[in-house]
């Protein structure tokens, strides 16, 4: 008789970070019976890095998972210690928010609405092996040989996943800060075919408050005025007493001791197989890579308001122990510096992303989904946003819907995902504000417009932030239309507002969105000169302002995403057989049935695919689709 214990679930899903976190409660908030493993609930939305949310690029993908009805922004409004608004001096397209997070309340608060979400349940332990039937999910088991039987799984392992965190000639086999690593999953993940890489990341030290001289650094504020990261969230309610950053920098000492020890470190001593994140580079990489650089910069941020913890941005190593001291140590501030932890490189096996749709389900394997740092990319922003796609479409896909597809015009959630299914990425996938080709539209601060329906079509946003959403749409309209049409004169006081903002004087009348459009005015400069104005919310002031100011390259942007949607629209059969296009190029029909892209659009960023190829496509589909309809 089989005396193991047997459950039965909707949704499964394996890991209890950033992505886990996301995936569960949209699981379960879609009415999916959702159970979610952890190997340690202390670990639950573990911050085992940086100690804050956002960021540039990054600060776009947390407020488009607010707007979809995800947790990570409502979770860092309850948390945060410090708040302030990056690239304020550029344009709105690049402003991204950062906040700095108590970690243990962060992780507390999540844990919290995790375990008060209906239809979820959390489980302490290890998921061994995925239970599969005619290449369908049917279950999971557990170390402790319990069986879950369920109709998807996602797989949200982050840097578990046979875990090796390194410095020195010092190796532990567990997941980061020494939690217990998951060595088990991989090799079922093998025996299914999936295809896996080393990818490796690392992390400062972490030095006790109390040892460093603050004096010798430059204090770092956050934001006179708070901006929430949750559209759900009163600005009014989040205006706190902020914690100070500090910054300070490395100097030469301090390369000369990381020279003198560079085959101490396993990164090149080869005892790291794993490759790193070229864009969050370690101290020792610094110092090789810009050898032509006198220093770099040092933020020292607190991890919370009840730590003496102090994280030392910039300054990530695998350098031994008794190296490290002295290299932290020659900074300014820190000659006096204790060490409660080491700095440290972690290794860990994840997938290579192309073998997944754009939902995040595996193409060779129904109802399997995967998000966050197993997925290939880096950061808690990158694995919150997957999460959260990857646990609604498994609801969907359960319930027979159409899937949540976001395409790269529509949102930086959209761009990720898209890079990391079709392009070949040989280290940890970041965000980047760079990568986004319409970042003038998917900007920051009108992430809900963007995508609030989407979320309240899924089921993630009530009705009454829907109609919220409709009354700022109607106000923005309204105000728009009417300062494109109010006319002013030269009158004294507009020519006195004019002189005070060193613009140019009226010769003739003109209308406010004029003026607005003027680089030194702004929607908010005319206000002394306009009567009418209603009394508005500040968020829709800010996207009057936007629109106006920057309403001919909008425009422009919006044309060039008409030409982007033809191809993205034109959808490639499944059934298609690419060795039968005799034009196409070998690599391209290699890659092309590798990938098996589902429109267009998407085959044409298949890394290896040229355009060329992509006009032989086209041709072939119009003689397919043709055959098709006469049989």
């Amino acid at each position: 008789m089989d005396h193991r214990l047997i459950q039965e679930y909707d949704v499964v899903v394996v890991g209890a970070g950033h992505a886990g976190c996301e995936a569960a409660l949209a699981s379960a908030r879609l009415g999916m019976n959702t159970i979610m493993f952890t190997v340690s609930v202390d670990s639950i939305a573990l911050m085992p890095c940086n100690p804050n949310i956002g960021g540039s690029s990054k600060g776009h993908l947390v407020r488009e998972l607010d707007a979809l009805g995800g947790e990570m922004g409502k979770n860092i409004d309850k948390t945060f210690i410090q708040s302030k608004m990056l690239n304020r001096s550029k344009g709105p397209a690049v402003h991204s928010l950062r906040a700095q997070a108590d970690k243990q309340a962060y992780s507390n608060e999540m844990r919290k609405t995790l375990e008060n979400t209906e239809r979820l349940t959390i489980k302490q332990g290890e998921v061994i092996r995925l239970l599969t039937d005619n290449n369908h999910i049917i279950g999971v088991e557990t170390y402790s040989k319990a069986l879950y039987r369920c109709k998807a799984v996602i797989l949200c392992t982050g840097t578990y996943l046979k875990a090796r965190c390194i410095y020195g000639d010092v190796s532990n086999y567990t997941g980061p800060n020494g939690l217990q690593a998951a060595n088990y999953l991989t090799d079922s993940l093998k025996e299914l075919g999936i295809e896996l890489f080393r990818f490796k990341t690392g992390t400062p030290a972490r030095i006790a408050a109390n040892s460093i001289d603050f004096s010798k650094m430059e204090e770092q504020f956050g934001d006179e005025r708070i901006v929430p990261f949750s559209f759900s969230t009163d600005p009014e309610d989040i205006q706190i007493q902020q914690k100070s950053c500090w910054l300070t920098y490395t100097n030469e000492t301090t390369h000369e001791i990381i020279r003198a020890n560079l085959d101490r470190s396993p990164l090149y001593s080869g005892m790291i197989e794993g490759t790193g994140p070229r864009y969050c580079p370690s101290i020792e990489d610094k110092v090789v890579r810009f050898a032509d650089k006198e220093r770099h910069q040092v933020f020292i941020e607190p991890e919370g308001s009840y730590t003496n913890e102090m994280y030392i941005g910039g300054m990530s190593s695998s350098l031994p122990e008794d190296v490290q001291e002295k290299m932290y140590r020659s900074v300014a501030g820190l000659e006096n510096a204790k060490i409660v932890k080491n700095a440290y490189a972690i290794e860990y096996d994840c997938i290579d992303p192309r073998q997944l749709y754009p939902t995040l389900e595996f193409k060779n394997i129904k109802g399997l989904f995967s998000a966050g740092q197993f997925n290939g990319s880096s950061g808690y922003e990158e694995a919150a946003a997957q999460g959260l796609v990857a646990g609604i479409n498994a609801a969907l896909k359960i319930q027979g819907k159409e899937p949540l597809i976001l395409d790269r015009c529509e949102a930086y959630i959209g761009v990720l995902i898209d890079d990391l299914v079709t392009k070949e990425n040989r280290e940890p996938y970041r965000m980047m504000t760079s990568r986004a080709e319409y970042r003038l539209l998917l900007r920051q601060d009108n992430a809900d417009l963007r995508l609030r329906e989407k979320g309240y079509q899924v089921g993630l946003i009530n009705e009454e932030q829907y109609q919220q959403l409709l009354t700022k749409e109607r106000q923005i309209a309204d105000e728009m239309e009417r300062v494109e049409h109010t006319n002013v004169g030269t009158t004294s006081n507009v020519q006195e507002m004019l002189e005070k903002y060193e613009s140019t004087p009226l010769k003739s009348g003109t209308t406010l969105a004029e003026l607005i459009r003027r680089p030194e005015l702004s929607y908010e400069k005319i206000r002394e000169i306009d009567e009418q104005r209603p009394d508005l919310p500040w968020d829709v002031c800010e996207q009057v302002d936007i629109n106006i100011k920057y309403d001919g390259y909008i425009r422009r942007q919006l044309k060039q995403v008409e030409q982007f949607k033809k191809l993205e629209e034109k959808k490639i059969p499944e059934s298609i057989d690419y060795e039968r296009i005799s034009s196409l190029r070998i690599e391209a029909k290699q890659k092309l049935e590798r990938f098996r892209p589902v429109s267009i659009g998407q085959a044409s960023r298949i890394s290896g695919v040229s355009p060329a190829d992509i006009s032989v496509l086209l041709v072939y589909m119009e003689q397919y689709s043709k055959t098709v309809r006469n049989e």
